[in-house]
């Protein structure tokens, strides 16, 4: 596991508005933390060198690229030896329509979450996709019918 980052106020709050807008100039984002501009762009560096800011990207609205279909797809694998692990999750990254992937306890030992334009379409790759990948035993689908809560910012108040 890997060892957790120090972070003080300052850099807590760096971490907050960059959640909420990563295109702020350093200029703006040392006005929203109270700090100057050189020491709130070193403090950005440290945390992107050191890992804690992992990428910046966008976040698009799904419907509104043609990606209504959301499904969220409980995966078994046969056997739980190595090789089929690491392949299994080496071809989950090959896939765009997975655009999550968490290997769980209970009852899956994967939870993958796909998009896809339509229902049609989540069917196809089930099957040219999904149940072709390496030690696929179970597959669950469950079609989300409303996002009730987006993917959100991570919640930093424990720091």
């Amino acid at each position: 596991m890997e060892n957790k980052y120090p972070l003080d106020g300052a850099s807590v709050k760096i971490l907050k508005a960059l959640q909420q807008d990563a295109r702020l100039s350093v200029q703006d984002l040392s006005g929203r933390i109270g700090l100057s501009s050189t020491p709130t762009w070193k403090r950005v560096k440290e945390m992107e060198k050191a890992g804690v800011i992992d990428h910046y990207t966008a976040v698009l609205n799904r419907a509104r690229v043609g990606l209504k279909n959301c499904v969220l797809a409980e995966v078994n694998l046969a056997r739980h030896v190595e090789n089929v692990v690491e392949e299994f999750e080496k071809a989950v990254q090959e896939h765009d329509a997975i655009i999550e992937c968490y290997a769980t306890t209970g009852q899956a030992d994967y939870m993958l979450k796909v998009v896809t334009p339509d229902i049609g379409e989540y069917d196809a790759f089930l099957h040219n996709v999904i149940f072709k990948l390496p030690g696929v035993s179970e597959i669950r689908s469950s079609v989300v019918l409303r996002e009730i809560k987006p993917p959100s910012p991570l919640p930093l108040d424990h720091l």
